[in-house]
Formats: C-alpha cells, sequence, structure tokens
C-alpha cells in the first residue's frame, strides 16, 4: 500500500520528506510484525539482538559494551536486557579473566536451542517482504547501506 494511504497525507515538501518519514513508517512496522512474531516466545526485539549478538561470539564471551556497540538500537539499555535474559536463563554472566572489574556475558545452550527455533520460524515470518524478488531486495539494501554513507 501507498505512504499516503497508509498514513493519510497526500502531499510532501519533497521526495526526500517523503523518503524519510517512509523509511520511519516502514520501519516501525517491521518492528511490529517482528514483535509480534517474538512475542508468543517471551523475547523482545532487543532481547532478540542480544542473543544474536551473543550466538556471533560464541564461544567467546561478550562485554556489555561489546553488546552496546553492536546492537541495532543504541538506545536499549543492554545491562537491563542481559538480566532479563540471565532470569530466562538463556545467558549467563561471568567475572572476566583478564579484567576482574568486568564482567562476561555468554548465550547458554537453551539461548542456543531458542535461536535455532526462531531461525526455522523466520523464513515463514520473511514471507511478509517477498513482495520484493532477491533482485530488488539486494538493491534495497545497497541503495539504505548508500544512505547511511
Amino acid at each position: 500500500m501507498k505512504l499516503e494511504d497508509e498514513i493519510k497525507q497526500k502531499k510532501f515538501k519533497d521526495e526526500y520528506e517523503k523518503l524519510v518519514v517512509n523509511i520511519l513508517f516502514t520501519g516501525n512496522w517491521m518492528n511490529l510484525l517482528n514483535a509480534k512474531n517474538l512475542k508468543p516466545l517471551g523475547l523482545t526485539l532487543p532481547q532478540y539482538n542480544v542473543l544474536r549478538i551473543l550466538r556471533g561470539q560464541h564461544p567467546k564471551p561478550a562485554t556489555v559494551n561489546l553488546l552496546i556497540d553492536k546492537m541495532l538500537d543504541k538506545s536499549s539499555n543492554a545491562s537491563r536486557i542481559v538480566d532479563k535474559l540471565l532470569k530466562k536463563n538463556l545467558v549467563v554472566r561471568k567475572i572476566c579473566k583478564n579484567d576482574r572489574r568486568s564482567v562476561d556475558v555468554l548465550i547458554t545452550d537453551k539461548g542456543l536451542e531458542l535461536l535455532k527455533q526462531i531461525d526455522g520460524e523466520s523464513k515463514k515470518w520473511n514471507q511478509e517482504y517477498k513482495t520484493l524478488n532477491p533482485d530488488e531486495a539486494k538493491k534495497l539494501n545497497f541503495l539504505l547501506d548508500k544512505i547511511r554513507g
């Protein structure tokens, strides 16, 4: 559906203003879809993001600062997210061997299993985006990267 119809706005100052609104609207739309898919699994988007980062680090640990650097939403409170994942037994914390003031975070087997389950589900979830063919998706990825310079 066209952006103008979705937000009930007929005119924009120019194509750049429309682009910004369109990207923000589409990003929020995608976040809502992903949040809806993750909710039955007991995860939020930031928690899922942290688990994916930790899986990428596995078997090496990650510090909270490393999580912050790699997170999609830089405004998320990584320490609080780790606390919630700890309560769900999806991560563990250990004192860093090299710096006793620092804490290492590791994904648990339960966390890895949950991500494996999500990997299987995500193919179904991504059907929402099949309105683009692979070449169009590649081009859009290129253009979004180009916007960020």
